[in-house]
């Protein structure tokens, strides 16, 4: 049975949040966002998101304190879930992957720091931000397959991948939301 739920995982800087955010509008659906669940927990323990991603190498809690949150949110309807793992909890949801040059990502994550001043993200420069992003991905797709066997980068496990290198976020969100509907449909 389809769930009336969208879950949305993606490189770093792809633009998962702003996506879910979108589709959420668009849909009338609520929204949970483990990566402002991962900020949190890092800005709790007073690190970035890197060393939380570090810690949690060696701490497998970290990673179930956030799949418990991703699971229970997934008992719920009309949701957009913005998660690298919840495509994995939520089987039966309409599992949507955003991919992105490396580069084009570090730039939109480097800027984002500038402007929104994220006390658990930072970098000093556009490098930086594409060297940390490259890392966070090996850690996490590295526990991920250590936890649970699963590679949230391998794009034959979606029903929707969308490059957002060079797609506006409006162009993105309306093929989510559009796709999604007519998955609705599907038998």
């Amino acid at each position: 049975m389809k769930k009336h739920i969208i879950t949305i995982a993606g490189l770093p800087g792809s633009g998962k949040s702003s996506t879910a955010n979108g589709v959420a509008k668009i849909l009338g659906y609520e929204r949970f966002s483990s990566g402002d669940y991962w900020r949190q927990i890092a800005q709790e323990k007073g690190v970035s998101v890197e060393e939380l991603n570090v810690m949690a190498e060696t701490d497998p809690s970290i990673d179930h304190l956030i799949d418990d949150a991703v699971r229970r949110s997934g008992e719920k309807e009309n949701l957009v879930i913005d998660s690298r793992l919840a495509f994995h909890w939520i089987p039966d949801s309409f599992k949507v992957f955003l991919k992105i040059d490396p580069k084009t990502a570090a730039e939109r994550a480097f800027a984002h720091m500038q402007e929104s001043g994220r006390v658990s993200q930072s970098a000093t420069s556009v490098q930086e931000a594409y060297e940390k992003a490259l890392a966070r991905i090996k850690s996490e797709n590295l526990r991920y397959k250590e936890l649970y066997g699963v590679s949230y980068l391998d794009e034959s496990q979606y029903d929707l991948v969308v490059d957002t290198t060079k797609d506006d976020l409006e162009g993105v969100t309306r093929t989510v939301a559009e796709t999604y509907k007519k998955w609705l449909k599907m038998s």
